[in-house]
């Protein structure tokens, strides 16, 4: 009985090939940018945070140091007490939760339309919908004011609501999105009598959960963090989004950083706690829309 032959492998340092060292300093690059940037953001945070727990007597000492001899939330306590902090907490997440129903069911319903109803010039339409990714919303802010005061809109909601539900970036991705769905569904479904109306109600779009998550998240922090637009319609006080508001008392509060970033912490936190639940939505939205 003969055994096959078999050619000895060469032997090389460190026992990888060298078409497998590329690929593992490409890694290490990678992940040395991840962490690069991940100091990026967590050290203005982290610094933002500190200073808010200083006594405003801390701030300004020289040198600066991380380290807090009395840490206090007086700053927090000042902040609270001296503004209407909570009313408009209520009115950014009722203005961010009406925006991003409606941009969901909007860019839904076009999307869906670009990318599965059959109808003449569609995909002239669709460039032109693309074409609006590359206009700059502060481009659009004087014909949009102009058009808000011929309705008698300003000082309301709907000012700050409407004009930021329509959005390019969102179409697009329920297009990608339902672009990679079979096509066996929709046949099957037109096969049965199905209109379009249904078809988009109750198979296309419990199918398109990933998505609809990924684009209601991200309508709803820019909406939250929207400062140009809410300070431009909105005169009231009682009205006022959490960046308008803590936008106007910055001003009172001077160089008194500690309430300064007292306050930019309370604005932003909301926001992390959504991050913080929702980011498995986030990342599988992303994933199933082609944007990878």
């Amino acid at each position: 009985m003969t055994h096959p032959r078999t050619t000895p492998r060469p032997f090389r340092p460190g026992g990888r090939s060298p078409h497998e060292r590329p690929s593992a300093l490409f890694d290490r690059v990678c992940i040395g940018t991840v962490i690069a940037l991940a100091v990026l953001w967590v050290v203005p945070i982290a610094w933002a945070v500190d200073t808010s727990l200083k006594p405003e007597a801390e701030t300004t000492k020289l040198p600066v140091t991380w380290l807090i001899d009395q840490p206090t939330l007086d700053a927090y306590r000042s902040v609270l007490a001296n503004t209407d902090l909570t009313s408009w907490y209520l009115n950014s997440v009722l203005v961010a939760t009406l925006v991003a129903a409606g941009t969901v069911l909007t860019a839904s319903m076009a999307g869906f339309a670009l990318a599965r109803v059959p109808f003449r010039g569609s995909g002239t339409w669709f460039w032109v919908i693309l074409a609006g990714i590359m206009i700059p919303s502060q481009a659009l802010v004087v014909p949009l004011y102009r058009e808000v005061q011929s309705m008698g809109l300003l000082g309301t909601y709907w000012a700050v609501i409407l004009p930021q539900i329509p959005t390019a970036v969102a179409v697009f991705v329920f297009k990608q999105f339902f672009d990679g769905l079979p096509r066996e569904l929709i046949e099957a479904a037109q096969a049965d009598g199905a209109g379009w109306l249904r078809i988009y109600g109750r198979i296309i779009m419990p199918l398109s959960r990933p998505a609809a998550s990924a684009v209601a998240i991200f309508s709803f922090v820019w909406a939250w963090n929207n400062l140009l637009w809410p300070l431009l319609v909105l005169t009231d006080s009682q009205l006022m989004t959490v960046t308008v508001g803590l936008a106007t008392v910055q001003s009172e509060f001077g160089i008194r950083y500690a309430q300064i970033m007292a306050s930019a912490i309370l604005g932003a936190l909301p926001l992390l706690v959504l991050f913080l639940f929702f980011q498995r939505q986030i990342v599988r939205g992303i994933a199933g829309t082609g944007l990878k």
